[in-house]
């Protein structure tokens, strides 16, 4: 049964900025204080994983260098996909899907340009892009992980539709998860590269659940997902251990609290201070080891 989020008892993300995607985090735990949620600082969230995929850009680049038809359609899907600065990126791949709808390339096009739109921020796009790919590409994983990776970390707490989009999040992720369990390995990918491709696109899937459960008050249920995020990532996203952290402290289970912390503590960045009291703190509240 899901939680109320009005509950006084748990602790609840209270919100988003969507313009620089932190998530302020507002603690409602029992003994937190203000000063510890103001140290906290903000969580930032990169797309850590997805977006420097070096599986998907080699599969890209290989694509690339075969000659699938038009040259003119070959020289502006490389014009868009080397395109480094986000405002060109933008106008060349809106041109790309529509003048070549039909194009080999579409699929990644879509991928590519949506995250482009991410890194600038602009939400409205990146949603309408990512569902429109997601509608024509319903088994694109890439896209399902993005998306429902990033409702979550968008949400407002007083956004009335925000439970309809938690469950969305929730049912793009699930069906990503299955969608890799059967997935094909492609020709142009070896058997390693495609392992690795699945265990972060795996990551990105469970760090999106375990940030529904959290936001819902299922913290059994979230630091199940959160402990499937991290343990197969190589680069483990400081959000995840921070959210750990919090379920384990809901649940009273403050030395598993203190370690997540810890682990989060130890990754450079905006959290790391904020995690590093909070560790302190979940000791202290853990007592001496037995």
């Amino acid at each position: 049964m899901r939680l109320s989020r009005a509950n006084s008892g748990i602790w609840l993300v209270a919100g988003m900025l969507v313009a620089s995607l932190f998530l302020p985090v507002v603690s409602r735990a029992q003994g937190q204080t203000q000063q510890q949620q103001q140290q906290m600082g903000p969580i930032t969230n990169s797309l850590s994983s997805s977006d420097t995929d070096a599986q998907t850009r080699e599969l890209m680049d290989k694509n690339l260098r075969t000659n699938f038809g038009d040259p003119k359609i070959e020289a502006a899907y490389t014009a868009f996909h080397n395109a480094k600065e986000a405002e060109q990126k933008i106008k060349l791949g809106e041109d790309f899907i529509n003048k070549y709808p039909t194009s080999f390339h579409i699929q990644g096009a879509y991928e590519e340009l949506s995250q482009a739109y991410y890194s600038k921020q602009d939400m409205p796009n990146f949603y309408r892009l990512s569902d429109k790919g997601i509608s024509l590409y319903p088994d694109d994983v890439t896209l399902l992980a993005i998306t429902g990776w990033v409702i979550p970390r968008a949400y407002e707490n007083s956004d009335p539709d925000g439970d309809k989009k938690l469950d969305k999040a929730v049912g793009y992720e699930k069906h990503a998860l299955d969608v890799l369990k059967t997935m094909d390995k492609p020709a142009s990918l070896s058997a390693q590269q495609f392992d690795l491709y699945r265990t972060e696109e795996s990551a990105i899937a469970h760090s999106a659940l375990g940030l529904v459960y959290f936001r819902q008050g299922q913290f059994d249920d979230s630091v199940k997902e959160m402990q499937l995020a991290t343990q197969g990532s190589s680069t483990p996203d400081p959000t995840d251990f921070f959210v750990l952290g919090a379920d384990f402290q809901n649940m009273n289970q403050f030395k598993e609290a203190a370690d997540a912390f810890n682990r989060c503590a130890q990754i450079s960045g905006p959290l790391q201070a904020g995690c590093k009291e909070n560790a302190q703190n979940a000791a202290k509240q853990a007592g001496p080891a037995k």
